[in-house]
Order: C-alpha cells, then structure tokens, then sequence
C-alpha cells in the first residue's frame, strides 16, 4: 500500500460534510481552518454548503479528479462510496466508520474482510476503519476528525496510534510538536507497521512515538526497526497487552516464563526500540529527543536548582532511578567557587542559591562551567515554570541558558525538570524548546525518562545481530507435538557443540549394569519418556549411583515411582548417564514465539529458575556480545564474576553455548518448540560446560537440522 500517497494528497473531498458536532461537521472544519480551500471538496446530498463551502450531490458531481475520499457516513455507506471514490481517481481513503472488527462479532469481522477485499481491489490505501484520521502538519492536511487547537504544534515528532483519543491528547499537549498525527483504527488495510516504515524513512521525522496494541506484520516490523537502528533514529514504544496468561499451559520452564510480551520486550532491546509505560513517557521522551540536536555521550548527569530542598529530592530520586552524578572536577569547583556566594557549595547536584538567578550573566557562566565539565553528560536545571510567572526569576534565567550555549562550544544536552506538575507559561516553554531545552515532568517521571534516553544514546548496534528468525508462517501454537525422548534431545545438543555426558539407554536391569560398568564410577539414571518432562517429580531421577546392586535397585525404585506418578506414560527405558561433577546450575532454554520465532532464555538453574525468575531472554540468533549482555543482566551476575573471592566461571563458555542455542532455535524455527537445558553446569574459568539434563520438543512431523 502507498502510504506517500495516503498522507500526501492534494486533492480531498469530504463524504458526509455537516455543520453539527461531530466526525462530519469537525473534520469540515479542520479542513477549511487548516487546508487549502480550493483542493477540498464537500459532498453531502441533503445540503448546498457547509460552512459557506460549496456542497455538492455525489461524488460523481465533482467538477475535476481526486486524490483522497474521507468518508464520514454509516458503516453500509463505505463500499461504494470507494467505488464512485475510485472512478474519480482517488487512491487514498479515511474511514471513520465503527462497527468492524473490534467488536468481535464474526459478522462484523467478515464487513471487515469485505472492505479490505474492496480496498485491494480498487488499489486504495485505506486508513481505519474505526479511527479519527491524521494530520499532516508539515503540509498542512488534516483528514481528521476530532476538532485541534489553532496554535502551531508543527514539529518532528511523528505519532502513530491505534487510539483516536492518545492522537488528541497529543494535539491538545502544548508540549507536543509533531510532524504527522496518525489515529490508524482498525488497520485493516494500511497497517501500523506500514506507516512506521514509511516514517522511518521520512527525513521530516526526526523521532517516531508509536502507541501500539498489537503487531500483524512483524516481519515488516523488524524489518523498520533495522532500519532505524542503522539511521540511529528514535522509536518510542507504548506497547498494552502485559498479560502472560496465555503462556500458562506451555510445557516447560522457559514457556512458563517466555510470555508473548516478554518477547516484544527483548526484540525492543535488540533493536534499540524505547519502550514506555504511559502516555505521558511516551510524549516526554519523543520529546526530549526530536528537541536535542546532541545525544549524551557520557551517562553521567548533574543537576542544578536554587533550592537546597530541591537538590535534595534530585538526589534522592537520582539514586532511585539510577542515574549518575558524579562529583565536579576540580577545575569546575574552582569555578563555581569563584561565581557562587560563599555560602554555596560545590558539589553535584548543585545549589546555586536562588540569588544566581536574578542575574542573567552569574546563571549564564554556572550553566557553562557545568556544561564544561567533562564528568558531565547531561545537564538538569531545575526549576518549576508556572504559568502565571509571579516570582521573576524565569526572565534572567531563560536569558542566562541561551548566553551560555551562545559562549561555550561544547554540545551536550539540556533539559528543564520542574518539581510539580502545572500549566507552564507557553512563551518561555518556547522559547526554552527554541534554546534546545525541553522540560520535562517532575522527577518521578522525568529521571526515569532520560535512563531511557541515555540507554538509547549508549546504544551500539555493531554489536547486535539485527536478526530475528521469524517463522515462514504465522501459526498459533498446537497439541501436535512430540517430546524427543533426553537420548535424542542430547544428541541435537552435541550437534550443534554442546557438551553432555556419556549416555545409554537401558531397556533393562541387566543392560542398566552393563552400561553403568561401561561408563564407571558413579553414574546418573533418569527414565525415558515423552510423557514425562520433568522427572524429579516423578521421581524419575537417582544420582551417586555405584555398583551392580545399586543400579538394579535404582532402576526399579523409578520404574516403580513413574508407574505411580503417571500409570499410562510410554517408558522408552532408562537413561544410564556418565555422573559429571557438579558446578553452578544454569538454565538455557528455547520458547517460540508464534509470531516472532523463537527467543532463547538463561537464568540460574535447578530448581532456582522458578524460585527467583532471575532469567534474561532474547530473540534468536544471538551473537557473543549479546550472550554476554545477558549474562551480565542477571541479577545473580557477581556469582559468574567471582564474587566475594570467589573463582570466576566460564563465562565464554556459556556465551558459546548460548550463542550455539540461538542457531538451533533460528536453523529450527518452523520446527522447534520449546527447548529446556536445565541444568548446565559451568564450572571454572577455562573448564567449560555441560548440559546435564535436555527437553526437546517439535512439532510433528518435523525433525531437527
């Protein structure tokens, strides 16, 4: 679909034009307020004019061609209003009309399928149904249905919802300066990740804030994401849909704990993609970054107000969310010690004292000798704007900012952080954005926010894959499945460089002696079965097992415990396995993803894995870098980094191991459904690993390659 054409028309009519209040009558008067008069059309049967323009009968009257219809009328109206739309050349549509999909009616489902079928038949880019529209505020066009302020909200952030109403609260944001304005609805035909594409690759753009519900292309949407990574450009993600209760029936650990949205949320990290919480991130971080010509280059931040009780709040949230605030050169506290009262103190965060801000050079040459020093990435000014301006402090201040930036020519970022939520006065929030100083909300939401920036600016994506396995087709998960019996599961282990132990499968007492001699020392015995995949709680497991007597009883005490356990499982024999010395229990593990392939799982193993849920989960393949960024993750990370005198683990081995996991997961996407090592035991630096124990489960009919 040519989203160029549906964003960039010239020529527009308007179906359902009125005078009242309402999708018709306020997208009329957009279009005259906002539009150019002799590109827009009104058709509305029951009327000769709408607001003084002219009306005509049908689209067919039209005295010339178009190239977009908006069509404001009932639901049964809209297949052959494209129709007539089509004759007159339009190749673009809007569709405000409700009653689709998103009532979940299969009849409404099916009037759903019809128009798109109509849309691709006659080649329209359709955007909805069931939305409001978008804005384009560089060009000025306005197919939208819900009435905008007439204040100049031109800018480059470009906003795509499926939500009419977050595309409002945008317009209506005095803090917001967009680009595009994108109420997609429905998508039925222009999907979301068609106009994130098409955004991507808009120089007009500079960031893109996308509130998102759902993905129905994700191929395209990594595909966008790439490409944003390589161009460094911004995307910011408010993505609903937390739930993980549709991972509750999934056979292992890691589909326990791999829900859908956890998924998303490692393939945003892949990509560099911001993810958000709520509207108000999403708009304080598009923001803050399409405001800022210079990303940090440093994660370090220091903050400074006039107000002790200020510097004191900044101190204690900074340390809450993690941001840095490292003490001054001593070349920044000669400084400030020469401009600041004697009464002030050096050090970061910083109270100036509010008497510095009555003077537009003192405040000037603090802001700069804070921006020089080179501990400093970021600079926080706090102050609380108001709107009515009572206390003048804002008229030297706003001055002293641009005085700084005029003289010092070092880059770095600066941002305004108020400590209380209120209107701000609309002419120094303008001129602050002109200065290159946007202000965010209070510290509870405006640190939290610029971690997020900082990890986007700290962001590298040579070090990423870029890749996600995708499946070739989009299925839901099935019943049709099989389990490959451990013996099995071990061998696609070993195929992809996997170390396990010696193992044989025993279909008797007699052959579980055999082997155990065969192997020597102690050895391990687990049964055999597809129906069971956790055989601890079958009592399907005995270790340290040594001698002919100890075998024999080792077998038939589990014969015995599974037959009780689970009378009707299919028993292959038992599994006679080499007893290797034990180390620090680690879980690698493989979850499918029905939409975005499978995603590989490490966490502490054993019985910890469910315990804490300390567990880092990333879309396959997987590189070295990104193995060990995931490791290095986990909450239990001084452990494999010799904690408290500890040795040190090998940590390259399990990032081999990981990175080998993640080819299987993508090499078997189509095939692969789940995948448990639990445990792999990582011993000493420079002693490797081995997988202990192994669940694999396929789809039928499909086999490992």
């Amino acid at each position: 679909m040519n989203v160029e054409k549906l964003l960039n028309p010239v020529k527009l009519v308007l179906v359902g034009a009125n005078e009242r209040d309402g999708f018709g009558g306020d997208t009329a008067r957009n279009l005259l307020e906002f539009g150019n008069k002799d590109n827009i059309y009104f058709v509305n049967p029951s009327r000769d004019e709408v607001f003084g323009h002219k009306c005509y009968p049908s689209i067919k009257d039209l005295p010339e061609d178009i190239d977009q219809v908006i069509i404001a009328t009932r639901k049964e109206t809209v297949n052959n209003l494209l129709k007539e739309s089509a004759e007159k050349g339009a190749s673009s549509a809007v569709v405000f009309a409700s009653g689709y999909s998103e009532t979940g009616k299969l009849e409404d489902k099916k009037d759903e399928e019809e128009l798109k079928k109509v849309a691709n038949e006659l080649g329209i880019s359709l955007m909805g149904p069931n939305c409001a529209g978008f804005i384009n505020l560089i060009d000025g066009i306005t197919s939208y249905a819900l009435m905008i302020p007439k204040e100049d909200r031109k800018g480059s952030v470009a906003l795509i919802s499926q939500s009419g109403q977050t595309c409002l609260s945008a317009m209506e944001s005095q803090n917001m300066k967009l680009s595009y304005n994108i109420s997609a609805g429905n998508s039925a035909v222009v999907k979301m990740e068609d106009y994130l594409e098409y955004l991507v690759e808009d120089e007009k753009s500079k960031v893109i804030a996308m509130h998102l519900e759902g993905v129905q292309e994700p191929e395209k949407l990594i595909k966008s994401f790439k490409r944003a990574a390589e161009l460094r450009k911004p995307i910011v993600v408010l993505k609903i849909g937390k739930s993980e209760k549709g991972s509750a029936s999934a056979a292992s650990h890691t589909g326990s704990l791999a829900g859908a949205d956890k998924v998303i949320d490692s393939i945003f990290r892949k990509f560099g993609v911001i993810r958000v919480d709520d509207l108000q991130e999403l708009y304080s971080i598009s923001m803050t970054l399409a405001t800022w010509d210079e990303l940090p280059k440093k994660s370090t931040v220091s903050i400074m107000a006039i107000s002790g009780g200020e510097v004191g709040i900044s101190a204690d949230t900074s340390e809450q969310f993690g941001i840095q605030l490292p003490d001054f050169t001593e070349d920044t506290v000669k400084k400030l010690n020469d401009i600041l009262p004697t009464y002030a103190t050096a050090k970061n965060p910083l109270d100036t004292t509010a008497s510095i801000a009555y003077d537009v050079d003192t405040y000037a040459n603090t802001v700069k000798a804070v921006l020089e020093d080179e501990n400093i990435g970021t600079l926080i000014l706090g102050f609380t704007l108001a709107e009515e301006i009572y206390d003048p402090a804002i008229k030297y201040m706003a001055p002293g900012i641009e005085k700084a930036l005029a003289e010092t020519n070092v880059k770095k970022p600066i941002l305004m952080m108020p400590y209380m939520e209120n209107t701000r006065n609309h002419e120094y929030q303008e001129r602050l954005l002109k200065a290159g100083v946007p202000i965010l909300p209070p510290p509870k939401y405006a640190l939290p926010a610029l971690k997020k920036i900082i990890n986007f600016s700290e962001y590298d994506k040579s070090k990423k894959s870029l890749e996600v396995a995708i499946p070739s087709k989009i299925s839901e998960k099935t019943d049709s499945q099989k389990v490959l019996n451990e013996l099995d599961g071990m061998k696609v282990l070993q195929k992809y460089g996997v170390r396990t132990p010696i193992s044989k499968l025993a279909i008797s007492e007699d052959e579980a002696v055999k082997f155990a001699e065969e192997i020597g020392g102690n050895v391990v015995l687990k049964i055999a079965s597809e129906d069971i995949q956790h055989k601890s709680d079958a009592g399907g497991v005995k270790l340290f097992i040594n001698g002919e007597d100890n075998v024999r009883k080792a077998y038939n005490e589990i014969l015995s415990s599974v037959k009780e356990y689970m009378p009707s499982a299919r028993i292959d024999g038992i599994n006679v396995q080499e007893m290797v010395d034990q180390a620090t229990e680690v879980i690698i593990g493989v979850s499918n993803d029905p939409q975005f392939g499978p995603s590989v799982m490490v966490g502490l193993g054993g019985i910890f894995v469910e315990v804490f849920k300390d567990t880092a989960l990333y879309p396959a393949p997987i590189n070295k870098n990104e193995a060990l960024e995931m490791i290095k993750s986990l909450k239990a990370w001084p452990l494999f980094n010799g904690y408290r005198g500890q040795k040190k683990l090998d940590i390259d081995a399990l990032s081999n191991a990981i990175v080998s996991i993640g080819d299987l997961a993508a090499k078997n996407k189509d095939s692969l459904i789940e995948l448990d090592i639990n445990p792999i035991f990582v011993y000493e630096e420079g002693k490797g690993v081995c997988a202990a124990d192994s669940l694999v489960v396929l789809k039928d009919d499909t086999k490992i390659i």
